[in-house]
């Protein structure tokens, strides 16, 4: 028997989220928009390591990104979250 479809896809995207910060951002995007100086104020980090956070965040595909005027706006990128959440269920149930 081998690998199922979506296993090691998983594993690094379970790999982003085992970072406790990054698993707080996440849960602080869940519920609406946020921008960076509110997510290092609510963490009580500095935002440079929230940016770094973010970015590693966004390149595995779990938020996006808006710009408006001087501002960034993250959110969840529902559409992968879902993806990932159906793997992890089929691969477990």
């Amino acid at each position: 028997m081998g690998v199922p479809k979506g296993v090691v896809e998983l594993a690094d995207i379970l790999k982003v989220i085992s970072e406790p910060n990054r698993l707080k951002i996440l849960c602080l995007l869940k519920c609406e928009c946020r921008c960076v100086c509110e997510i290092y104020e609510r963490l009580d980090l500095k935002q440079n390591l929230v940016s770094h956070h973010l970015k590693v965040l966004k390149d595995a595909g779990l938020i996006d990104v808006k710009r408006d005027g001087q501002w960034k706006n993250y959110s969840l990128n529902t559409d992968n979250i879902k993806k990932y959440k159906d793997i992890f269920n089929k691969l477990l149930t």
